[in-house]
């Protein structure tokens, strides 16, 4: 896994669930129900997740 430092500044839906060990309708459910915003980019409307929400994610689901 890449370290926090090389990770771009908005995270793809498979990269992300590769950071957190989730499924992909898991993080889309966390997109709509709040829980882990996505922001929507492009025409598509394609997800994308900043880089900093998903550590600190991360770091608060560790302490727990």
């Amino acid at each position: 896994m890449a370290s926090k430092e090389e990770l771009p500044e908005y995270l793809t839906l498979k990269e992300v669930t590769s950071l957190l060990k989730v499924h992909e309708n898991t993080l889309r459910n966390w997109d709509k129900n709040g829980t882990l915003k996505a922001i929507r980019i492009g025409g598509r409307k394609i997800r994308r997740w900043k880089k900093e929400d998903v550590i600190k994610f991360l770091e608060s689901s560790e302490k727990s």
